[in-house]
């Protein structure tokens, strides 16, 4: 059987004038201006609640909602715009004569602008409201008015969004009362994306409340912090967005100066300011493409700032740096003689913020305070078809916890340079191998297939410092290593030995761990095992 006749719709008009509008806020941000504006145009405001009072008491004539519609709000407010004459009159084709028919034989009037930012769900949930008020603060009338206008914004104008009333007064003033479909159509998209933002909000919420950690589906809700020039390579589009966590860092830092950050940038001044998080003491982290090629702890920051940029002053060069205490002018000396992309701090002296102001082209982030690196958090990355989610590696380890292996145990200072160097490790992409001495690192491999050839670059690494530095042999004699995974084979760990390494931390759980043991102990190292990995890909 055919199916019976359809409505074709007549063209969708460009113009679509305003008669009368729905406003119903929470944020009642130019929420007056707007209103003014509407009547000027003589457009007749429909209200509830708060809103209602604030257009009132601003001499502006409102309509209750409960009056156009000749029901009353009932059970607290939880049902007030669930009506078909307000949902008829917002759904309703203007050009479709069955749709003007029904409205005229139920005397329903036609809404053509809808105003609506829904509850503060996730402001309540943020300032750690009970259960019961954050269900409260789920809205449920909003989202519904939002999508029905967005669906039918062919003849309805819907506003989620403060920052969008300039744009509806212009095109009022410019169209005489209408509206045109590329704004319509425009607000509509971020209609939609308001609404999917919001149960995103609430969906993970309640994962939270039911401790389901990798709910069935995952929602993912974000807003665009800024378009950027470009992503890694010119050629390739990129944005910022925040997740809106609040995570001090990068997404919450106050830009004071410098050119705009770039796709590279962000990722690198992240991977810093994680780093440098993990430390007590004044420290210093410098970062070259995601890797840590610098970082150390010392009695105060000027201290940590040289011994991190001894260890690799080639490296530096277009790098970030990253403290974890206030800068100080005289670091900020220092680095306003390099050439840097990014600097980021909690805060900063103003006489550090003077100095790096002649170089105008370095930014500089001030992040307020530091991130909590034992947090709980998650984190995601995009593969083909989909996405890889995992809880933040949030792992420590103290001294305690170490397994000695080796006959040898290490020294006391050996002990405290092996955790420091794991910690970095922690921050350095795998395969990784730090070498350290007196709380800094003297050498980083990163990123190779094996972890011999991570060792050997490493200690190249350091001697090419020391050479620099005109020190009569390199760094690594007397260091510590620490691997980021265990050692499958002697040999990263003899390279280590070779280097002039002392003392070894790793995670230990290889096959030929007896293996690996037995040549610590003929090289005189000592070595310990965490159980902890730190993988970093």
């Amino acid at each position: 059987m055919s199916a019976g006749p359809r409505y074709v719709p007549s063209p969708t008009p460009d113009l679509a004038r305003v008669e009368r509008a729905l406003i119903s806020v929470s944020d009642k941000t130019g929420l007056i201006e707007l209103g003014k504006a509407l009547a000027s145009h003589g457009v007749e405001l429909l209200s509830t609640g708060g809103s209602a009072k604030a257009l009132r008491d601003a001499g502006l004539k409102v309509i209750e909602v409960s009056d156009h519609t000749g029901f009353p709000e009932i059970m607290d407010g939880r049902v007030k715009t669930l009506q078909p004459s307000i949902h008829g009159g917002i759904l309703a084709r203007r050009t479709d004569p069955g749709h003007k028919k029904a409205m005229a034989d139920h005397k329903i009037a036609g809404i053509d602008l809808v105003v609506s930012n829904l509850y503060p769900f996730e402001a309540t949930v943020a300032g750690g409201a009970d259960f019961a008020t954050c269900v409260e603060n789920i809205d449920i009338g909003g989202p519904a008015l939002i999508r029905a206008s967005a669906k039918n914004h062919d003849f309805v104008t819907i506003v989620v969004d403060s920052a969008d009333y300039t744009a509806v007064i212009a095109e009022l003033l410019a169209n005489k009362g209408a509206t045109t479909l590329a704004l319509r159509r425009k607000l509509a998209a971020k209609a939609y994306a308001r609404t999917a933002s919001y149960d995103s909000a609430i969906a993970n919420w309640f994962a939270r409340q039911a401790d389901d950690t990798f709910p069935e589906r995952l929602t993912i809700a974000a807003e665009r912090v800024q378009t950027l020039r470009y992503g890694e390579n010119p050629h390739q589009k990129a944005a910022f967005y925040s997740d809106g966590s609040k995570r001090p860092g990068i997404a919450t830092a106050r830009m004071v100066q410098g050119k705009e950050l770039s796709y590279n940038n962000i990722g690198d001044t992240d991977a810093a300011y994680e780093c440098v998080a993990e430390f007590k003491e004044p420290a210093v982290v410098v970062v070259k493409h995601a890797n840590p090629c610098g970082v150390a702890i010392g009695k105060d920051q000027y201290s940590a700032y040289l011994k991190a940029y001894a260890c690799d002053p080639v490296s530096i060069y277009g790098g970030i740096v990253a403290v974890n205490t206030t800068l100080e002018a005289n670091t900020a000396t220092d680095l306003a003689k390099r050439f840097l992309e990014v600097v980021i701090a909690p805060d900063a002296t103003p006489e550090a913020l003077a100095i790096l102001a002649r170089r105008k082209d370095v930014r500089v982030l001030l992040a307020g305070t530091l991130p909590d690196p034992l947090s709980a958090g998650m984190t995601l990355k995009s593969v083909a078809g989909g996405y890889l989610l995992q809880s933040r590696d949030n792992g420590h380890l103290n001294k305690n916890e170490l397994k000695v292996v080796t006959k040898r145990a290490p020294t006391a200072k050996e002990l405290e340079d092996l955790l420091f160097a794991f910690t970095v490790c922690k921050h350095v992409k795998s395969n990784a191998i730090v070498y350290a001495k007196d709380g800094a690192t003297v050498g980083v491999g990163a990123g190779q297939m094996n972890r011999r050839d991570s060792s050997r670059i490493a200690a190249i690494r350091a001697a090419e410092s020391g050479e620099a530095a005109g020190l009569r042999e390199s760094p690594a004699k007397g260091s510590v290593v620490a691997s980021d995974a265990f050692f499958p084979f002697a040999d990263g760990l003899l390279a280590a030995a070779e280097a002039g390494a002392t003392a070894v931390i790793q995670p230990g759980g290889s096959m030929r761990d007896k293996e690996v043991i037995e040549a610590a102990d003929q090289a005189g190292l000592a070595m310990v095992f965490t159980g902890m990995r730190h993988f970093r890909h």
